[in-house]
């Protein structure tokens, strides 16, 4: 253990006692650029990024590399997820594939069942994608549902990113459990079991039932972003079927990557083809190509249609590929000065129960750096020795735990905060209010529902 959080500790360069308040004033200074100053989000992030990395006592060159780099790597990595997925939301809702999942579920659902309806539709999405994937190919039947059916925005929308999150952080083979699974040699099935048994009722509980509160708090329109032409509504469409089964395509796709590397031995030709093609980039790529085809060509568009549908698709989400960018690099500048590492060697010797233990590790590097991921891997590490001394069961709420404390309080230094934030029209206030709120129930309800299951085990 001591290994892991020398690995972990601040770089030479940086005092210790410099870090807590280089983040808080960072985080404030963000704040109170965008709220009071009405200053950009792109602009406030890097300003922020470069007060905490001076603060903290990182060079200006090492700090300006931190951000570049944390820059760089979520836009060449969630960025052109985005951009894919926003050219296949585009062709969904200009061949009116979208519409015709609209007009399913809510002729199929009541308004009282409409937001279960979709946070079981955001569950199934989520379960083998990363967030801001899943929330991208949701964004336009979010939008429609809400318009059509005259529910709010945060009353339809919230459900559906509930269950997104929630199988991000609980639920193998999403990638995040798959880490804590390896990393804390858990049993795969017991874990997917128990990780099931959690996720339902917190996915009821931070969606649905909470989305019935955060919608008299916040009250948005829902944009008018994929909304087909008038001229369109009474045009041919693809059928239900085929727009189902190509929305899914993705999630088969990778769901066949996360049983491969699950499932078949490493070198073996079917993981190599699956690994390829269930790679989040490949995998909307196809699904682009897939959808010129089976709703484009579904829905009559001819070539330069479909090639107008795409080309419009990137303009309205520039805005929110550079504060997600800028998101990710104010990350990655907390990253390099070494808070995570500093919080969890805190913790380490602290004698809590392993379990709260495990879940507080994850809250605090998730508060600090603002990736569920880094959260993940990190507490995962950590945490490793001290599973010598439990059972199968107890190993695998640790996974649990480690997942749920990953999600705590998305805030201003998460990208998925700026994602969801941007897609929905919310003022910073608005977004705590709902988005982040919703986070911190699905992590306390995660961690209630664990150690309710210890009593068990």
């Amino acid at each position: 253990m001591r290994t892991v959080l020398i690995a972990l500790a601040a770089p030479d360069s940086v005092s210790p006692g410099r870090l807590i308040p280089a983040a808080l004033i960072g985080i404030a200074l963000i704040v109170l650029l965008i709220t009071y100053y009405k200053l950009h989000p792109f602009l406030s992030l890097t300003l922020g990024s470069l007060v905490v990395g001076i603060i903290a006592g990182l060079s200006l060159a090492d700090t300006i590399d931190a951000f570049t780099s944390g820059f760089g790597s979520t836009a060449a990595g969630v960025g052109t997820l985005i951009a894919l997925g926003a050219m296949f939301g585009k062709l969904l809702a200009d061949s009116g594939g979208a519409d015709e999942i609209v007009d399913t579920i809510v002729g199929r659902s009541s308004p009282r069942s409409l937001p279960w309806a979709m946070a079981a539709v955001g569950a199934l999405i989520g379960l083998p994608m990363f967030f801001e994937i899943g929330l991208v190919l949701l964004m336009p039947v979010i939008f429609l549902v809400a318009r059509r059916s005259g529910l709010s925005l945060i009353r339809v929308g919230i459900p559906a990113l509930a269950g997104l999150s929630v199988m991000h952080g609980l639920v193998p083979p999403h990638p995040g459990p798959l880490v804590a699974i390896d990393a804390l040699k858990a049993d795969l099935g017991l874990t997917l079991a128990l990780g099931v048994l959690v996720a339902l009722p917190t996915v009821a509980i931070a969606g649905p039932l909470f989305a019935k509160y955060a919608a008299r708090w916040v009250d948005v329109p829902a944009p008018e972003l994929y909304d087909a032409p008038p001229a369109a509504q009474d045009a041919r469409r693809p059928s239900f079927g085929v727009t189902l089964a190509t929305v899914l395509l993705p999630v088969v796709l990778m769901m066949g990557k996360a049983l491969a590397d699950i499932l078949a031995p490493e070198g073996h030709a079917a993981r190599t083809v699956l690994d390829f093609l269930g790679t989040p980039l490949v995998a909307l790529l196809i699904a682009v190509i897939v959808a010129m085809f089976t709703l484009g060509r579904g829905a009559a568009m001819g070539r330069k249609a479909i090639a107008k549908s795409l080309e419009q698709a990137l303009p309205p989400i520039a805005g929110i590929l550079l504060i997600v960018a800028a998101g990710g690099g104010f990350k990655q500048t907390l990253i390099d000065t070494g808070i995570g590492g500093l919080i969890a060697g805190w913790v380490e010797n602290s004698g809590l129960s392993v379990l709260l233990l495990a879940w507080l590790v994850a809250v605090l590097i998730r508060l600090a750096t603002g990736s569920a991921t880094v959260a993940t891997v990190t507490a995962s590490g950590i945490l490793a020795p001290l599973v010598a001394n439990l059972s199968t069961g107890e190993t695998s709420l640790l996974v649990l735990a480690i997942g749920a404390g990953s999600l705590f309080f998305s805030h201003v230094n998460d990208a998925g905060f700026w994602l969801v934030k941007e897609y929905f029209g919310l003022t910073v206030g608005q977004n705590i209010k709902t988005w982040s709120a919703m986070e911190t129930i699905i992590s306390v309800t995660g961690l209630v529902l664990v150690l309710v299951l210890d009593v068990f085990f």
